[in-house]
Formats: C-alpha cells, structure tokens, sequence
C-alpha cells in the first residue's frame, strides 16, 4: 500500500542549459494542466494516510498557493506528514511561504546550485548568489525549519576553490539537508548540443565528490545517499521511500510510480497528459528477480547499504553465498562489512556504477 506521493510540476520561466527534465514553458495551459491532474489523483488515490508528499518539477514554484492548495486538498495527510514543496530562490517571496507554510507545506528544497554569479548566469539559472540568502531569510522568517539546497559539481569553470567557497556559503546558511549533484550532460539537454568550455573531466568531478564529502562531514552532514547529506533527524522522507524500494503514487505528467509491483510512467507531453490524465505511457510488472535485483542496487546507493537479513527474508536468496565472488572482488577497498550487511565506501562510490553492474 503505497504511503508517499509524487506530484510533477512541469512548468519553467525559462530552461536551465544543463537540464534534461521533462518541464514546459507554455504556462497558459496551467489552469487546465491543474485540472487534469486532480482527475487523476481522485481516480488513482486510494485516501491512504500519506507519510510523504513531494511537489517536484519544473518549477512548483510558478504555482499561486490557491493552486497549490487545491491539490493538497485531495489528500489524506496531517502535521506528521513530510510535505516537500521544489521552489526556485527568485520565487521566495516572505508571503507566498508563508501562506505555502500555512496550508501544510513544511519542507522546502530549493534549487540553489552554486554561489557563484558568473556559473549561474551561464548555466541558465534565474537566481544569483544574494537571492539564494534571501530565499533562506525568508524560508526561516515563515517558520520553515526544514530546508533542502541544492549543490552542483563540476560545472563549467568550477574548481575546489569555488567549490570551498560554495560549501562555506551554504554552512554558514545553516540549512539542514544538502543535496549534491555531479553534472551529467544528457541529450534533451541545452549544453549537449552546445558544449561548454572549461568542463571538468569525470576524475575532476570524483576529487570533488570526495572534498564536498569530507568538508560536509566535518560541519556535522551526515551522507545518507549517495547524493545526499542533512543534519541527524533530517533526511529527506521521501526520497528515502525511494532508496528503500518501497511503493508510491506517481502524478503528473512524466510522473513515476511504483504500485503492486508494477512500475508506470506518465506521459511526457504536455497536451497529451491533459487530452488523458489516466493513461499510462509505460506499465512493467516486476518479476521477483528484478525486485531482488532493485533491493540490491537501490539499497547500495544509502550509506548503511544493505540488509542480508531483509534480502533473505523477503526473497529466499543468500546474498552472501550467491554474490561472494563480487564481495571478494571489492571488498574492502571499495566494499565493507556492516552490522547488518554490506555497503560502499567512499572510494567505492565512486565506482558504484561499475559495481552495481555486478549485482544485475
């Protein structure tokens, strides 16, 4: 019985270069974009208690509260209920979140990036460095004690010490989750077509990975995922529910979901998701095999790693025995024993895309 909801936002002002996400920029259609979206929670939605809801985009940000509330208001959830909402900083505006605060939102993950004026204006970004202080200021002033930035690595003309600056900037903002995402330059995406100049190189990007690593660690960020650090008692729900491999709600055009062993996707046109919200563009059912494959790759990427006891448990299959090649292989350099299984180290981070490969 799926407990956490994703709802997608689609809609963008203007397109970031390095972006590959379904987003739009034709805002007109909001109004019925909106309406074909509460058609398909009212008919998917079976009024569970939900533990997590998690606006994403886009930008939800270009959203009005009214707007916002109307869709909240199709579901079950209280003051327990982790409910994230995406905003960009130039739409932190002191009264739109506080009004965002009083209708239930109360975690926000705002789309920083990076500090540095000159990388935000040529990446696209609608923000510079002072309106993500703003943004925060603001977030705190409506009462927001759960807020998420975004951090991102190996941007063209990025170097460790715009990096260090970058990471004592958002320290000293005091937030409590940081995400941290190295640049992947897909092909839907502006710089695929136009690459840029002074692009670090993929072992650039892992001394990176690994400074950002140790310089959050020792300010007490905690890594959790892969991608993703916060004070103890702030990690992020939601996308927990994910990494654990547990069922949720997908809406929204484009939107994912996992239910009854069955993953979806929505359908990624704009016109097409209104013309039908309840259509599906994809429906796989998962064979166990595949499950047991997604526990593994999926319980890799948080730092507690696996659960030997929860693989057998759930699946009839000794990790140990089956996979003791692979253990052997990578063990301990890249690969370490817990109490309650196994999981990467940092080293083995780096190369989690070949070791997952692995177990597959």
């Amino acid at each position: 019985m799926p407990k956490n909801a994703y709802i997608h936002i689609p809609f963008c002002k203007q397109k970031c270069k390095y972006c590959s996400f379904v987003s739009y920029t034709n805002f007109g259609l909001k109004d019925s974009y909106i309406t074909s979206l509460i058609k398909e929670i009212k008919n998917n939605y079976n009024g569970e208690k939900l533990e997590t809801i998690y606006f994403g985009g886009g930008t939800p940000s270009l959203l009005d509260v009214n707007s916002v509330n109307l869709i909240l208001s199709n579901f079950n959830f209280d003051s327990e209920t982790e409910v994230t909402f995406e905003l960009n900083p130039d739409d932190a505006e002191s009264a739109y979140l506080k009004d965002l605060k009083n209708i239930g939102i109360n975690r926000l993950s705002m789309g920083s990036q990076t500090f540095d004026d000159n990388i935000l204006r040529y990446i696209g970004r609608r923000h510079d460095s002072e309106g993500i202080y703003k943004a925060v200021k603001n977030a705190k002033d409506a009462g927001f004690e759960n807020i998420s930035l975004d951090l991102i690595y190996g941007l063209p003309m990025q170097n460790l010490e715009i990096m260090k600056k970058d990471l004592e900037k958002i320290i000293g903002l005091n937030v409590r989750h940081i995400s941290t995402y190295g640049l992947k330059i897909d092909e839907s995406s502006y710089f695929y077509s136009n690459p840029p100049k002074d692009l670090p190189d993929d072992d650039f990007q892992a001394d990176m990975y690994i400074f950002i690593n140790d310089y959050l660690e020792k300010y007490g960020y905690n890594r959790y995922e892969i991608s993703n650090f916060s004070k103890k008692g702030y990690e992020s729900k939601h996308n927990l529910n994910y990494w654990n491999n547990s069922e949720y709600y997908g809406f929204g055009a484009a939107a994912h979901g996992y239910i009854s062993g069955i993953r979806y996707s929505n359908p990624k046109g704009l016109s097409d998701y209104i013309k039908n919200p309840l259509k599906k563009e994809t429906e796989h059912k998962l064979s166990e095999q595949e499950k047991l494959e997604e526990e593994i790759f999926l319980g890799f990427r948080k730092t507690e790693g696996i659960v030997v006891s929860k693989i057998k448990n759930e699946f009839n299959f000794d990790f140990e025995k089956e996979y003791q090649y692979v253990i052997n292989k990578y063990f301990p350099k890249y690969m370490e024993k817990t109490l309650s299984g196994y999981r990467l180290t940092l080293e083995g981070v780096l190369l989690s895309n070949i070791i997952l490969a692995e177990f597959v």
